[in-house]
């Protein structure tokens, strides 16, 4: 029991200081890039690989929820999913880009919200 406890303090401290830097990100750009060693405006792939990273290791928890059927983690997870798939539409209507690249993340957004009460009765 007291194992079970530390492992969930030792997550709950890990998504605490993953989201930390995430607001920070959003909140301080310029020193946030200085503290995880990228240049002020990326010269080369940076941005595209951190883009990368970050959609690689949420598919790989999307897969590993349903391949465990873990219902209610992927309920969670098509909850987020949502609000990150608008946050980017958001980010590319900001950024002037194209109507079928915003489309795309509202339309990404929208099947997120209504797969989560499938996901979410399974559970």
């Amino acid at each position: 029991m007291r194992a079970e406890r530390y492992l969930l303090g030792v997550c709950l401290l890990g998504g605490i200081l993953l989201t930390f830097i995430g607001v920070r990100y959003l909140l301080l750009p310029e020193q946030s890039v200085r503290t995880f060693g990228l240049p002020p405006h990326p010269v080369g792939h940076e941005l595209h690989a951190i883009i990368g990273v970050r959609n690689v290791w949420l598919g790989l928890l999307a897969i590993g929820f349903a391949a465990l059927r873990q219902w209610r983690a992927l309920a969670l997870w098509f909850a987020l999913g949502a609000i990150v798939c608008f946050a980017d539409a958001t980010i590319v209507a900001g950024a002037r880009g194209s109507l079928a690249a915003f489309a795309f993340h509202v339309g990404s957004g929208l099947c997120c919200l209504a797969l989560l009460p499938a996901v979410w009765r399974r559970a």
